[in-house]
């Protein structure tokens, strides 16, 4: 651990970090035997620095008949918590841009797995942290009782929401056979044990939802999934036990309940390098932690290095691929195929087996076919943070292929660097006459429109499009999309970052990024040849000098 700490914050910093835990656990409160219990099976946890012991309070010794009442508890001591919460992008769904001026936040924006949240709430708001959320034409409930404090605040192996009521918790009576957010099978849970087990957020209240974004783990992100709740060091050396044991949050600092990072506007280049694990700043970077010159030493090789990272971000070094860990990812959709039956009824396939032996779905009648990859090499480009969404009012090209989320940046821009993505690739609905990405209503058990039901798309798009009461022409087809994704989770240990090779030589993994040279990609491209025949004349002209010289020193000697 001083170790650890020694290469984050130098020899006496990680004295005097080694020193305040100490002291925490010196005066650290006993622990209950259940508390003890549950702390051992959860290892991976880094200790809490919470001077509150929750299950000594009186008011949460009681039955709760539902996480609202949970709320009003946690409000009588923590009375400016639910207007904070309200006021963050985890709560409002809802971004405007301030470079772009599009509003976005996933009630506004298309994307390429299940396409929209709206007329599809109750499956899609199950992730929400609130209780409620059933209508995404209308702003997320108003009462300060629909903030769900245990999704993030709770023991993961407490609380569990059910994943298609609008954000509810598993709490009784539910339907038998319910199924969590995470997809396992709901078990009913004690709301009161669950109330006096809170503390600051862990990684599993984090990835109930960010790892099982998409409809499964690690389906939409690539570098977000449950390979992270217990990762080796070789997966993630940031959160790996025998690595810094990050917690989420000690990156993605959280100030009055707001979050550092997001993906509509990306720190893609700071030039700051504040803080350290923990500190307070706007932006989850690499270099609020290890500076703007990363690499230590004096050596050719170190200066060369700090020199790339000017034009090059640290995970395109440092993240060779993701999806590692024993979890695919998602790597391609087409939508176009969903709705075949076989004998009248909905089918699957599955035709992609897991590193673990897991097989996935390769097909689905509700949703059609699919890719998966693990260990997958990352698209890159050049990016400087600003991100554009084609959004349902947009003109489309169906000619080309259409970005749901263009990424800008290039080699003429400083403020950009060559960043690491997951490119996901898809095929999804379209208006043929107004050009236009559609609204579709996939969800919906009870209804006669909702495509996993009915398996019907002009029923689904048509019943989309009217919720939204944007216009629609009646006419649909299918059209080719490309979706970006930002790849920062997964760093591996410096010893497997990416080696000089792997770019500066013939077909390496930058080879396709426009307006880079680099020594080597080209051995006998012009400006290799020009600096080559330089090279040349230079030895030549040595080579001449030295002669002349030695001819010289020759004759005075003979004379």
């Amino acid at each position: 651990m001083t170790a650890i700490f020694a290469n984050i914050f130098g020899r006496n910093g990680a004295r005097a970090v080694m020193g305040a835990l100490a002291l925490l656990l010196a005066f650290n409160v006993p622990l209950t035997s259940s508390q003890a219990d549950a702390q051992e099976t959860k290892t991976d946890k880094p200790p809490s620095a919470s001077t509150a012991d929750h299950s000594q309070f009186e008011i949460l010794n009681q039955p709760f008949a539902n996480g609202k009442e949970v709320t009003k508890a946690c409000l009588t001591c923590h009375n400016e918590a639910a207007e904070q919460v309200k006021g963050s992008l985890h709560w409002t769904w809802n971004y405007k841009h301030p470079k772009t001026g599009q509003t976005l936040g996933k009630r506004n924006v298309i994307n390429a797995f299940c396409g929209n949240v709206a007329s599809n709430e109750t499956r899609c708001t199950s992730c929400h942290i609130g209780y409620g959320w059933d209508d995404m034409r209308e702003p997320p409930p108003a009462e300060e009782t629909a903030v769900d404090c245990l999704v993030c605040h709770a023991d993961k192996s407490l609380y569990d929401k059910l994943d298609n009521q609008a954000g509810r918790e598993a709490s009784v009576p539910f339907k038998e056979g319910s199924k969590t957010i995470t997809g396992k099978l709901a078990t009913p849970i004690d709301l009161s044990v669950a109330a006096k087990s809170v503390g600051d957020p862990g990684r599993e209240n984090c990835g109930q939802c960010h790892f099982y974004g998409g409809g499964g783990d690690n389906v939409k992100h690539g570098d977000l999934s449950s390979a992270l709740m217990s990762p080796d060091r070789s997966v993630d050396v940031h959160m790996a036990k025998d690595g810094a044991n990050f917690a989420c949050s000690t990156c993605h600092v959280t100030h009055s309940h707001k979050t550092a990072g997001s993906r509509y506007d990306v720190a893609a280049k700071d030039t700051k390098g504040r803080g350290g694990p923990g500190a307070m700043r706007d932006a989850a970077s690499c270099e609020s932690c290890h500076g703007t010159k990363p690499h230590p030493g004096n050596s050719l090789i170190s200066v060369k290095l700090n020199h790339h990272t000017d034009r090059i971000a640290c995970q395109t070094c440092h993240i060779p691929s993701f999806a590692r860990g024993g979890v695919a990812t998602k790597t391609a959709w087409d939508w176009s195929t969903g709705g075949k039956l076989k004998d009248g009824k909905p089918y699957h396939e599955e035709n992609f087996v897991q590193s673990d032996g897991k097989h996935l779905h390769t097909y689905l009648s509700t949703k059609g076919d699919f890719e998966w990859g693990e260990n997958v090499v990352p698209y890159y480009a050049w990016f400087n943070g600003e991100v554009n969404y084609t959004l349902a009012g947009d003109t489309i090209d169906p000619s080309k292929v259409v970005e749901i989320n263009s990424i800008s940046g290039s080699a003429d821009d400083p403020n950009s660097r060559i960043w690491p993505f997951k490119r996901m690739v898809g095929k999804q609905a379209y208006d043929t006459k107004l050009n236009h990405l559609v609204y579709n209503n996939v969800y919906g058990p009870d209804t006669t429109t909702a495509f996993w039901t009915n398996f019907d798309w002009a029923k689904s798009i048509k019943a989309g499009m009217d919720y939204m009461g944007v216009p629609y022409s009646g006419e649909f087809d299918f059209v080719d999309t490309f979706m970006y994704w930002p790849i920062t989770h997964m760093v591996a240990p410096a010893e497997d970052a990416m080696k000089c090779g792997q770019c500066h030589s013939k077909d390496g993994r930058l080879a396709g990024v426009p307006g880079l040279y680099i020594p080597g990609a080209a051995p006998f491209s012009d400006a290799t040849k020009i600096g080559l025949g330089i090279l040349l004349l230079v030895i030549l002209g040595l080579a001449g000098h030295m002669t002349v010289r030695m001819v010289r020193c020759g004759r005075k000697a003979n004379g």
